[in-house]
């Protein structure tokens, strides 16, 4: 039975990647992927991400066992596009880059005709678990090892030696890695002979035939910057394949994302891309940032109320209904990672076509490194597996609640307490008080006010650290410093939760806690 892998590009369906011996700027997509470029990625995925759970012995094997055939592809309908920007540099000296990509919206399935043992499948099916892009960065993937009984429509495949093209398909050259035979024949008839040739007392330089790889698996590790200065028109160990696609395989308009077909659409998410990363401490500032060039491309839209907050007559929307601009933490500390955008009132396709072309432009950092911004996709609170649209008893704060109304005291200076005994206007009432009122829940118990906010295992920031301030539009400063609190509920409840002063701009966000909280109770 064939081994099937299942691709999907969940960043915008778009798939970056220059053929070997082409120039970006010439704006040529590989499509097919080439196997080589795929084997590669599983070892580098295997050297980053699986070493400690799969032996060096089967990932040898398999990559034997792949490279002994040539892969049959499934391609979905796509199109072809590109960006163009200009890369930094010294002074005036900003080169203009063409940034070509194949955008597909449904996945593309490869098959390889070998029969895999069960540590072979096992460390290919882990491989796949864990392969994050394909190609450049940006184009992030998902991957996955089908069941064995899977089958593909083959659409590109291999063409025989001395048979012609079929109607209604072109040829293309794809690189794919040469069989363990065929490399061992080939390192034979290039190895250079074992004396040592000297120039006067000095040894003469190693030419790169020294440095041959004896085996697939050596060859899949290396790095295109060094194949090329060492002058070698094709990596050793690989070969160009004459494959057969579909003349309409691009079809401009025939792509549409299933996005378009979804009834309710709630969330957009994207990961971010910087120099130096912003820290969860400027989650405001980053909000704000979004935000503005959110309304920005709304503007004189059917779709700006969602991003704006307001009918067309200036009227401010009622039930928090618009656009939440959340950030989230990536891998690294306490760095923000990803952006979701979250509006209870949908986006419309108007609205999505705003969020789609945000990531055109960087946002502008203010003084500090400008974000890049990859969309990874549309969908509702059930389609991507976060935190903060998670299911929970007890959450707690991510970044700090800020109350939206003053604390209540006597002459005398007590607090004035409310019917059941919460002081007025002190954070954690405030917070019970905005639970109730806009999303219609009784917390069982809140903890007392914390001036420190645990935002991942081992890692507090004291909520001092923490931006509390807008630099634009209304509200711009909370009544109080922002605290954080810790809320149980007497039943899970599904996120998101985000309450109180700015909290459509990042602030008063709640994560799953792991703890219960002891404070004040219902």
């Amino acid at each position: 039975m064939p081994t099937v892998i299942e691709l999907t590009f969940p960043a915008g369906g778009q798939l970056h990647s220059t053929p070997w011996g082409r120039h970006v700027n010439e704006g040529a997509t590989e499509w097919p992927p080439s196997p080589w470029r795929i084997q590669r990625a599983l070892v580098a995925t295997w050297y980053l991400k699986s070493r400690s759970d799969v032996d060096e012995a089967p990932i040898r094997s398999l990559m034997n066992a792949m490279a002994g055939t040539l892969p049959r592809f499934e391609l979905p309908l796509a199109t072809q596009s590109h960006t163009r920007h200009y890369m930094p540099g010294k002074g005036s000296d900003r080169p203009k880059v063409f940034d070509a990509f194949v955008h597909c919206s449904k996945p593309l399935r490869m098959a390889w005709n070998v029969d895999l043992d069960e540590s072979q499948s096992a460390a290919l099916a882990i491989l796949c678990e864990r392969l994050s892009y394909l190609g450049r960065a940006e184009s992030i993937v998902e991957a996955k090892l089908l069941r064995a009984d899977a089958s593909i429509e083959a659409n590109s495949l291999p063409l025989p030696e001395g048979v012609d093209v079929p109607d209604g398909y072109e040829l293309v050259r794809v690189l794919c890695a040469n069989s363990p035979d065929l490399h061992e024949t080939w390192v034979a008839a290039n190895r250079p002979r074992e004396e040592v040739k000297t120039i006067g007392k000095k040894a003469k330089t190693k030419s790169p035939k020294d440095r041959l790889p004896h085996a697939i698996f050596d060859a899949l590790h290396a790095e295109t910057a060094t194949l090329q200065a060492e002058g070698w028109l094709i990596p050793p160990g690989a070969r160009w394949a004459d494959y057969i696609r579909k003349v309409d395989c691009f079809q401009p308009g025939a792509v549409r994302p299933s996005r378009r077909q979804k009834k309710s659409v709630t969330v957009a998410r994207f990961a971010i891309s910087s120099v130096v990363l912003p820290r969860i401490t400027q989650a405001v500032s980053v909000a704000e940032r979004m935000h503005q060039s959110l309304v920005k491309r709304a503007d004189g839209k059917s779709c700006a109320p969602v991003f704006i907050g307001k009918e067309s007559n200036g009227e401010p929307l009622k039930g928090h209904q618009h656009t939440h601009i959340f950030c989230e933490l990536g891998e690294k500390r306490d760095s923000i990672g990803y952006i979701t955008l979250y509006a209870p009132m949908g986006f419309d396709h108007e609205a999505q076509q705003v969020i789609e072309d945000v990531q055109r432009k960087a946002l502008w950092g203010h003084g500090g490194h400008d974000l890049e911004l990859i969309l990874l996709g549309f969908g509702d609170v059930n389609t991507f597996d976060i935190p903060i649209f998670g299911k929970a008893k007890r959450w707690a704060s991510l970044t700090p609640f800020v109350p939206t109304r003053h604390a209540k005291y006597y002459a005398d200076g007590r607090p004035k307490l409310d019917e059941d005994g919460w002081p007025i206007g002190a954070p954690p009432q405030d917070l019970r008080r905005l639970l109730k009122e806009d999303y219609g829940l009784t917390s069982q118990s809140i903890s007392r006010a914390d001036t420190k906010i645990t935002v991942r295992p081992g890692r507090t920031l004291r909520t001092l650290q923490f931006q509390t301030e807008r630099k634009h539009g209304n509200g711009k400063h909370g009544h109080q410093s922002g605290v954080g609190l810790t809320i149980e509920f007497d039943q899970e409840i599904q996120g998101p939760i985000a309450l109180g002063f700015s909290s459509h701009f990042g602030l008063g966000l709640f994560v799953p806690a792991m703890h219960s909280c002891s404070g004040f109770s219902a």
